[in-house]
């Protein structure tokens, strides 16, 4: 088993099958030693097979708390994209760069609050030195399925 996935053993983390895409893209493409990881929401796989939103509306409609798990499961979707690109997690390098897209209500304004979601968990994996990243908070007025939230990442895998 590698450190990773030990990792993720520890902080009682099952990864879910890849989100299935919802058009013609795919959900990783590795260029080198950079993975670009397609835009992901909040979803989970329910007991039927299919995936589904676990927390839905915009931030100042839901809890700053809501968001944040929105946020996380996201995170956690990434890491089953990335597995299913790279093969294993072992691989990551160091997480670079996150964007994420708030589904936000007018005048809300702790866009940063709701992405620890995601930027804890990179960190709680893969540690400080591999897991803090540069990240920008950009606010939408609409998300997909009415997600709370969307990121992107940019990471640096083994060649």
């Amino acid at each position: 088993m590698s450190k990773v996935e030990q990792r993720l053993q520890e902080l009682r983390i099952v990864l879910p099958r890849p989100p299935k895409p919802v058009a013609n893209y795919l959900p990783g493409v590795k260029v080198g030693e950079i993975l670009y990881s397609a835009g992901t929401v909040g979803t989970a796989v329910g007991e039927d097979g299919e995936d589904y939103m676990p927390i839905t509306g915009k931030l100042g409609e839901i809890s700053i708390e809501q968001g944040y798990q929105s946020a996380r499961y996201a995170a956690i979707n990434e890491l089953a994209m990335w597995k299913a690109v790279i093969g294993d997690l072992d691989n990551v390098v160091r997480v670079v760069k996150m964007i994420g897209y708030i589904n936000a209500a007018p005048g809300f304004k702790d866009a940063p609050k709701v992405l620890d979601g995601a930027s804890d968990l990179f960190v709680e994996v893969f540690g400080e030195e591999r897991g803090r990243h540069a990240r920008a908070a950009l606010y939408q007025n609409e998300l997909t399925f009415d997600a709370p939230v969307e990121i992107e990442l940019t990471v640096q895998v083994k060649p």
